[in-house]
């Protein structure tokens, strides 16, 4: 079974908590505070495993819940970190926030990335004592891990990408020109999933090809099993296209070549014009007698395509369809990396919780801003840092907080206070 896209839930663990504890031994006097710090909560890490090539291995298994920090002790103990989860994924796999539909991460460039980050741990009450306060009572509670909802879709890495018409021979091309092993038989049968192959072409040199299931007319909407892959073939540089020019399926090779064409334009107009191949394939059962030659080379010139014939099944000019990909190759940019949709402050603004706060003005005309996210959000941020200072700024804005603001009267230059930090309003 193949399977390229799923729906998972992760939470990385939550922060231990600080200790409340005094230092009581028989001969010291006023020992103090001693209680010691929470531990960090474990990240959920995702971990490119390029032996994978399916998401079956989350078909059962779809929450995954790192370890929670142990909390602080007595005696300035501090407690235990929690272990690191991880998540392996075959190499291609994009990531993406289910809520906002925004891509996370594409799994391509980097062996591991930390997806959801530990809550950090509690101070103890060691942390608060001040000449003033010489017994505090309290201590900090650890902060939750981040959590997600995400979608994980698979596209494949491949430099070259095989379409066309079912049994237009791609597996037997595959076969006949790599190292993978695809289903092939000699009766009318369709692959039900992408295959993918490494071309030797010479020695420490060669490249990815993909096998994708037949496409048939309307497979862009949603016939047959094409649509389910062609998203497998939009990193691909190069497109080999398949054309049956024996003709032994009763199909014109002029209109199979417009029906690719058409399901490739309506699924992205950006892999419809990829460059690509023409490859005219069972040339060792053609009747040149019984197929019009000159009005489909004809329609290809027009094309602007390159044009082989070969036979999969005898390997003619297999080798001479290789070295014209590896060619072609050569001139053509890298594969495609897909760049993250998603900004630090969307995780804020989508998280679900109640983004209301309450404005009220003061006697000296200061704008006190509160609301129980706001607080939580204030205690992550470093207000000495520029970019940590700006983040803040875009989640005010994106969070309607300036908008609100200005309903209340505040103009440029009135001060604004939310929870003692205090800056000049700027609309």
């Amino acid at each position: 079974m193949f399977i390229d896209r799923v729906k998972i839930y992760v939470k990385a663990g939550n922060g231990g908590n600080g200790s409340v504890s005094f230092r009581r031994e028989k001969y010291v006097a006023k020992g103090g505070p001693d209680g010691g710090d929470g531990g960090n909560g474990g990240n959920v890490v995702f971990k490119i495993d390029r032996g994978m090539n399916t998401l079956l291995s989350f078909r059962y298994k779809r929450k995954f819940i790192a370890q929670n920090g142990g909390d602080g002790a007595g005696s300035k103990f501090h407690g235990k970190n929690g272990e690191d989860i991880i998540i392996p994924v075959p190499e291609g796999t994009l990531v993406r926030d289910v809520q906002s539909g925004k891509l996370l991460k594409d799994m391509s460039e980097c062996d591991e990335w930390i997806c959801a980050k530990g809550g950090r741990g509690g101070w103890g009450n060691k942390h608060f004592a001040t000449p003033t306060r010489q017994i505090p009572m309290f201590a900090k509670s650890g902060r939750k891990g981040e959590e997600w909802e995400l979608s994980l879709e698979l596209k494949m890495l491949a430099d070259v990408g095989l379409v066309g018409l079912p049994s237009a021979g791609k597996s037997s091309l595959l076969a006949a020109v790599s190292d993978a092993k695809p289903k092939i038989a000699d009766y009318h049968f369709t692959t039900l999933s992408p295959n993918l192959g490494v071309v030797n072409v010479r020695e420490g040199h060669g490249f990815v090809i993909a096998d994708i299931p037949g496409l048939i007319e309307g497979a862009s909407e949603g016939a047959g099993l094409g649509h389910e892959f062609l998203r497998h073939i939009e990193r691909c540089r190069l497109l080999i296209q398949l054309v049956d020019i024996s003709c032994a399926e009763g199909r014109d090779p002029v209109d199979d070549i417009k029906t690719i064409d058409n399901e490739l334009e309506k699924f992205s107009h950006e892999l419809a014009t990829r460059p690509r191949i023409i490859a005219a394939n069972k040339v060792d059962s053609l009747d040149r007698e019984a197929v019009d030659i000159e009005a489909f080379e004809n329609y290809v010139k027009e094309t602007g395509r390159k044009l082989i014939y070969i036979s999969a099944y005898t390997g003619e000019n297999t080798d001479e369809l290789v070295k014209m990909a590896d060619a072609m190759l050569e001139k053509l940019p890298p594969l495609k990396i897909y760049e993250s949709e998603y900004e630090p402050e969307d995780k804020i603004i989508s998280d679900g919780n109640n983004h209301d706060v309450t404005i009220e003005k003061t006697p000296e005309g200061v704008y006190n801003v509160e609301g129980e996210w706001l607080f939580n959000l204030v205690g992550q941020v470093n207000f000495q840092d520029r970019e940590s200072l700006m983040f803040f700024q875009r989640v005010l804005l994106k969070s309607g907080v300036i908008e609100k603001l200005k309903e209340a009267g505040c103009k440029d230059g009135d001060t604004v206070s939310i929870y003692d930090f205090e800056f000049d309003f700027v609309s």
